[in-house]
């Protein structure tokens, strides 16, 4: 379960994200106040997952969940930059996640 728990977690990430964006520096109070609840919904399922896995492996994949999706619905929804080093680079952060959990020495 933790392993849902961390995965929600990053998608929670990538959601407040976005809602930092939209929210125009707090200036807009709907998008402000969901924002905060998901920023808290984040970090409450990230203390979950960290029940039972390592700190550096949940830590590692939180964060690069959050940075590679949002990077990647920037691409395809603000009309950010998609160039091939971006492109590379998100790759790069992906393929870490993924050797987080490969590596991460847990069987759950």
């Amino acid at each position: 379960m933790a392993w849902v728990y961390l995965i929600l977690a990053g998608i929670c990430e990538i959601g407040w994200a976005f809602g930092l964006k939209y929210s125009e520096g707090f200036t807009k109070l709907g998008v402000s106040i969901v924002t905060v609840v998901v920023m808290i919904l984040s970090f409450v399922l990230l203390s979950q997952a960290m029940k039972e896995l390592p700190l550096g492996t949940a830590y590692g994949i939180w964060t690069g969940i959050g940075a590679a999706g949002t990077a990647i619905l920037g691409i395809v929804f603000l009309n950010e930059p998609r160039d091939l080093i971006r492109i590379l680079c998100i790759l790069m952060i992906i393929a870490g996640v993924v050797g987080l959990k490969i590596f991460s020495g847990e069987a759950k």
